[in-house]
């Protein structure tokens, strides 16, 4: 698939592809490349181990260690091809070895959409209701989003003063992590673009800068070394959200160290679920201490290409996501690799809002402020729900105010004493917070009858299934803090 192209200047326009993403892991050709002469493995060696008695068990194999993962000291060993398999045996049977394995491959987790979709509009913002949240914060310059992915291009002009300098690139082991492949610019599009610049897109958050970290090639491949890397890099780095479009269907202890090594420095890790449309983990999605996001579409159904399993928390819009692509160029795209930045700039609001609040409680009010959609309560598909920014933010937002106001709400139409409608009434319900109203419900009878994330709702009544009589109608509004207000009991007849 394609992706549909704009440019800065002329959104209305259709440019032609200049490149194709490559297929996430793509089965091999008949005609496969021969085997690299050399591979890499990981080995975290005990306290015990003895750094000469290390070299010489590499020298035996004619290995040699490359780098290092300095903040969970894990070395990066190259090894010919022929003799990896038992320079690993003989690791992993080592009494001063801690852990040896292989050093996986990633991929971003990023697909193109159909070129024949409708230019219009950026659904996905509404459906999570950022704009709501937008009048509680548009984000802080203070709280900073790593994006670990092929890179950021700095120079689109949607980007302009939102890369902060330095960053770095553990693919080639320097400091210039610019974006060869167009997946990371996107990514860094959908969480926190330049905003109110007259061009292009607006980001879940508006102010939050971003680290540019480059992990995976311009084939959007990558070593778990390089991830493992530049998630210990982000968090030593100054990023409070970590986000991590990319993955792969083997375990890691380095991935799990790496990750717990940033979770322990107060990092909110975010990841996406993968797009292989099954239930095998992906990480380091499946990772502990990781939020795994699946994706959702317009409709809040569940793509048949999006993974589901136990390991994802929520969910998060991740069909045709507009976005940046290229140098000055913008497309819809499609993936959990969007569904995760999603997740990471309602986080990123979260943490604006309330700086204070420690990543355990930033994923718990992102976790129990979503939208539960599918089966009621958590299910394998999108986790406890899909994100809603507004929701979220103001929860984070009635802790730091300490709120203790129950919100109003009240029955608009139809009037007390009323004759109802027939074949359907209209019920009207308005709520109003010092903080923000989260939920509105309509009992009925004194029974639910419908709820609504909205603080002014209209719900339909068919009245043709109501009994002859008088019928009771009262509301109730909630809000992030778990104050709750009732409405005026009102009486109707039909």
């Amino acid at each position: 698939m394609k992706p549909t192209l704009t440019s800065p200047r002329s959104l209305g326009s259709i440019l032609p592809l200049i490149a194709a993403l490559i297929p996430l892991f793509a089965e091999l050709s008949p005609a496969a490349p021969a085997a690299p002469a050399t591979v890499q493995i990981l080995v975290k060696p005990k306290a015990s181990m003895n750094e000469t008695a290390l070299a010489a068990i590499l020298a035996v194999r004619g290995a040699a260690q490359q780098r290092t993962i300095a903040a969970i000291n894990v070395r990066i060993i190259s090894v010919p091809t022929t003799a990896a398999a038992r320079l690993l045996d003989a690791l992993q049977h080592h009494n001063d070895v801690e852990y040896a394995e292989p050093d996986f491959s990633a991929e971003a987790v990023g697909t193109a959409n159909d070129p024949l979709f409708t230019q219009g509009s950026e659904w996905h913002l509404a459906k999570i209701q950022a704009p709501a949240a937008w009048d509680i914060t548009t984000g802080s310059s203070g709280v900073v989003v790593a994006v670990v992915d092929t890179g950021v291009l700095a120079s689109h002009p949607d980007l302009a003063g939102k890369v902060l300098p330095g960053g770095y690139d553990f693919v080639a082991n320097d400091t210039d992590p610019t974006d060869e492949n167009g997946h990371g610019t996107a990514v860094s599009g959908t969480i926190s673009p330049a905003t109110n610049n007259l061009i292009g897109v607006a980001g879940v958050t508006w102010a939050n800068p971003i680290l540019p970290v480059r992990v995976l090639d311009a084939n959007g491949s990558g070593a778990y070394s390089a991830i493992a890397n530049g998630i210990t890099y982000s968090a030593d780095h100054g990023a409070r959200i970590i986000n991590m479009s990319l993955g792969g269907t083997s375990s890691s202890r380095t991935l799990q160290d790496a990750v717990n090594y940033a979770w322990n420095k107060q990092c909110v890790l975010i990841a996406a679920a993968g797009n292989n449309g099954n239930n095998t983990a992906f990480y380091p999605a499946a990772c502990t201490n990781v939020v795994a996001v699946s994706a959702t579409d317009s409709a809040d159904a569940h793509p048949t290409w999006s993974n589901y399993g136990s390991y994802v928390d929520v969910s998060a819009p991740g069909v045709d996501i507009f976005t940046l692509y290229g140098a000055d160029q913008y497309a819809w795209w499609s993936g959990t690799s969007f569904s995760s930045p999603v997740t990471s700039g309602v986080v990123a609001l979260m943490a604006s809002v309330n700086s204070k609040l420690t990543n355990v409680q930033l994923v718990d009010l992102l976790v129990k402020n979503t939208d539960d959609i599918g089966a009621a309560g958590y299910d394998v598909y999108f986790g406890s729900g899909r994100v809603n920014a507004y929701r979220a933010a103001s929860a984070a937002l009635a802790l730091v105010s300490n709120d203790t106001t129950a919100p109003t709400v009240a029955i608009i139409s139809p009037a007390d004493g009323s004759k109802v409608a027939t074949p359907s009434q209209k019920i009207s319900v308005s709520g109003s917070d010092n903080v923000a109203v989260t939920k509105l419900q309509l009992y009925i009878d004194g029974k639910l009858f419908g709820t609504s994330t909205a603080s002014n709702a209209t719900f339909s009544w068919n009245t043709i299934k109501a009994s002859s009589g008088t019928h009771s109608l009262q509301a109730y509004a909630y809000d992030a803090a778990g104050n709750s207000g009732a409405s005026t009991t009102l009486s109707v007849w039909k």
